[in-house]
This record gives C-alpha cells, structure tokens and sequence, in this order.
C-alpha cells in the first residue's frame, strides 16, 4: 500500500461505488418496504406502488413503456433472457437457428451463444472486428440468413470502450427485414447497454433496438439488481419457473429497495452526463499523453488499444511488450492503485483477453494489456500519481524487459 494509504480506484468498469443519495434512498426503502409485493394486504400493495413508480421512471429514461423494463439480477441475466428465452420462444419454428454475434461480447452474451452452438441447438455466425474493435456493417449484412433470428452486439465495449454503430446495425437489420420472404420481423437486435448508459444515448426507439441489458452495478447503483428492455412486440419464454412476475418473465419476489435505488442511480446519472462526459475525455487524453511519455522513456512499446474517438471517455486500455500484465497490476495494487487486466467475469482465466486476441489475433502469443476505467471521483492527482507509480515500476521491473 502506498505511504498514504490512499485508494485510487481505476476500476469503474468492473463496479462502481454506490451513490451517497442512493444509499439513503435504499436505507430507507429496506426499513419501509418489507413486505411481498405480490401480497394482496395493504403492505404488499404499497411495495408494489414504489416498485412500479421506479420501473415507470426507467421507462420514461429510456422513452420506453412501464410493461417492457424487466427487472433482473443484473445484465448477466438479462443476456441470458434475451438470448435462450427467445430461442426457447422460436424453438418450433427453426430446425435450427441462426445468431449473430461480435467476438469481442461480454462473456454473459459470447459463451450463452457458444455453449447453444456446441450443443448443436444453434448456428452461429461470430464477426471479426477491425484493430480498433469495430464490426464491419458489411459483414453483418452478408452473413444475415432467412433463418437469423437475432443479432446480439453490445453497445459499447467493456474492455476497451469502443463505441459500436448500434443505429446503423439496426438500419442494416430493418433493410434485410423488409425483403425477407416469411417472419419479417425476425431477426431482433439485442444489445448490452451496460457500459454505455454513464456517456452515451439510451433512448431506445431512437436506437433502433428490440432488446437491451442494464446493470445498476455500473452506474453507481446497487449491485444484483438490473433489467431487461424487451418490446413488446417481441415475444421470449421465461428461463426461471415459479411465479408470474415480471410478466411471466421472471419468477421471484421483486427487492424493492434494489429496484428503488436503481431507478434513483439512473436518475442522477443522466442528471449530469453531458458534465462527465466532458470532464473525463480531458482527464483520458492527458492521461494517454503522459502514459505514452512514462513508457518511452523505458523504451517499452506502448499500443493503446480501441479508438481515439468513438470510444467511452472514461476507458484507457493498453498493450505493452514484454511485462507480464499480471505482475504489473499486483505491482500497482500494492501502491493502492486498482486496475484490472481484463473483463472481472474472466479475471482468473490464465489467458489473453478474448477481446484483445480479436484485435491482434491469437497467434501474437502473450498479449499483455490492462485496463485503466475511471469514475466520478476520479481527479487530476490521482492519475497523476498512477503515473508517477508507473514510472517506479517500469524501473523496479527492468529485469522483465532489458
């Protein structure tokens, strides 16, 4: 730990704290609204009013309607849902179905498709991406099949943060709609938003989106509770049995002051999102800049990956020579300083990131690369001492690179 004993937290993608306003919303909530929704008494109706008024407050975020926010445990679930609930939906209708997915997917989403293909209750299409992470709009159109019944690419990258053309994914989607010869409201688009809500634009219509996943853990919300945005007009079965909740979607009794404080956690995000979007891009390219200078002067190779611009402003993922990212980030925790290698839901795969393996390829061998994600409490000092750590490191692991 560093002299100070002071925490720099660089890992807002993985989680972030939970909001001062929200946390007395939720301790509020836990005290008063005990009761089962689904009760038929007084109590029970009044959680299910607050429940209700919470989901209406998403929808109108999202200029969605109240029935088509599904509250899940997080957007692990939600992936999960979308995916095997509209296959398990279409089943007798497809001898066998086609998904179209990016490579470089959360896992929640990548490995439910992989894991159906191997089972052989899938085809799947997965596509390449260009060195800056982005998928090729034509590739997506060449590989859309009469029997593609979804198209799952994430909003923006957890790992490095680039930006995917989700309107333009949904335009292609909508063209290849309109000449299909049966089910012409096939294939759907899904996308997980889970990064992007803090920085970009999530009104669903205008995004051209049939499904999406959300994650209150990202926006400094509670964390095991998320939803699911499902039109309407889309039709999935529920994967857990039990009760009628959520529509028939989601069996279980619903945690009212999860629910609240995610609603509340959305409300103060997009309260001032334009702000932080402005202030973190300042504070990520100072950062690149000095990172570029710290690196250099131990002649070490530095490659920053993702894009320069359609990317999160609060991400810096970089790949270096010769170090092992490992060793570099328990170097750096031991300073106080909290980073990740990869995505924390494969953090203790002893392997490249899949995302970085699809940037390079996998036969460049050992890809070694970390994650810096900041936040709202993130300042000028503290990335200014990651530097300064960087730099005493970089000296004190010579013998990995000289």
């Amino acid at each position: 730990m560093n002299k100070t004993n002071k925490i720099i937290y660089l890992d807002n993608a993985s989680a972030t704290i939970l909001d001062k306003e929200v946390l007395k919303k939720m301790h509020s909530s836990y005290l008063k609204f005990y009761a089962n929704p689904s009760a038929i008494h007084e109590g029970g109706l009044e959680v299910k009013k607050v429940i209700e008024e919470a989901r209406t407050k998403i929808a109108s975020s999202l200029k969605a309607h109240t029935n088509e926010i599904i509250f899940t445990s997080g957007a692990t679930e939600s992936n999960n849902i979308a995916i095997i609930g509209l296959l398990n939906k279409l089943n007798s209708k497809y001898k066998k179905p086609h998904i179209i997915t990016s490579q470089i997917e959360h896992a929640s989403v990548l490995e439910v498709v992989k894991d159906l293909e191997k089972q052989n209750k899938i085809e799947a299409t997965y596509l390449e991406v260009d060195e800056n992470g982005f998928i090729s709009l034509v590739e997506l159109k060449k590989s859309l099949k009469e029997n593609t019944v979804l198209v799952s690419v994430m909003y923006a990258n957890n790992e490095i943060g680039v930006i995917e053309p989700i309107k333009e994914i949904a335009k292609t989607i909508r063209h290849f709609r309109k000449n299909k010869t049966k089910e012409n409201h096939l294939p759907y688009l899904h996308t997980d938003m889970t990064q992007g809500v803090n920085y970009l634009e999530i009104e669903v219509e205008k995004l051209g989106i049939d499904m999406a996943s959300f994650n209150a853990a990202k926006i400094y919300g509670p964390k095991g509770i998320g939803a699911l945005y499902k039109k309407r007009s889309v039709h999935i079965e529920s994967l857990i049995k039990g009760g009628d909740q959520e529509f028939g979607i989601r069996a279980g009794t619903l945690n009212a002051a999860n629910i609240i404080g995610f609603a509340s956690a959305l409300e103060i995000t997009l309260s001032f999102q334009n702000s932080e979007i402005k202030r973190l891009t300042k504070l990520r390219e100072s950062f690149i800049k000095n990172l570029k200078k710290v690196f250099a002067k131990h002649d070490v190779d530095l490659k920053i990956n993702g894009h320069d611009k359609d990317t999160l402003p609060n991400i810096v993922n970089v790949t270096f020579d010769r170090i092992p990212s490992d060793l570099f980030l328990v170097e750096l925790s031991m300073k106080g300083v909290y980073v990740s290698e990869k995505s924390a839901c494969k953090s203790e795969e002893k392997k490249n990131s899949h995302v970085i393996e699809a940037l390079y390829g996998k036969d460049k061998g050992s890809l070694n690369s970390i994650r810096f994600s900041f936040g709202r409490d993130t300042k000028k000092e503290d990335l200014d001492f990651t530097i300064k750590t960087i730099d005493n490191i970089l000296k004190k692991l010579k013998v990995w690179y000289k």
